[in-house]
């Protein structure tokens, strides 16, 4: 299965690949066009949220999203099933079964489901599954992350 992967040696921290993940998931959709992004930031209620969040660690930053484990923990701690394992074979939510228990984050030794407040589910990297390339990667401007089966 392919999985997007950070190269912290090329990344420099500019967060695009949190701005383009949080407009890919919003009502836009298209992190290409300038005033769109604006409009999705300004405009939407509640804000897009990022699947994606630049950690910096000292010199190094990265870009940190779900690593759809093979053993996925945060797939077994939910009570509902609304954390599974998607026909490409990515661990993805269900927000209509999701009831915000925050299980899954809870379990997650990476950090990467974040909480929607607003509401209240589970927000993980997806994958982009309505695009070839995910939009982290396609905007990373250093080639910090990548697409690939390893």
């Amino acid at each position: 299965m392919k999985r997007v992967y950070a190269i912290e040696e090329y990344c420099v921290g500019c967060r695009l690949c949190e701005l383009a993940c949080a407009v890919a998931h919003s009502k836009e959709k298209d992190f290409t066009n300038p005033y769109r992004i604006i409009r999705a930031y300004k405009r939407e209620f509640p804000r897009p949220m990022p699947r994606a969040l630049v950690e910096e660690q000292g010199p190094l930053s990265f870009s940190l999203q779900c690593r759809h484990c093979e053993d996925a923990p945060c797939v077994e701690s939910c009570t509902t099933g609304a954390m599974h394992r998607d026909e490409r074979g990515a661990v993805v939510v269900d927000t209509q079964k999701c009831v915000g228990c925050w299980s899954c984050v809870m379990v997650c030794e990476y950090g990467a489901i974040k909480r929607d407040l607003v509401n209240r589910k589970a927000v993980k990297c997806d994958l982009c599954p309505d695009r070839e390339i995910p939009a982290c990667v396609e905007i990373c401007p250093n080639g910090a992350l990548v697409y690939e089966e390893r």
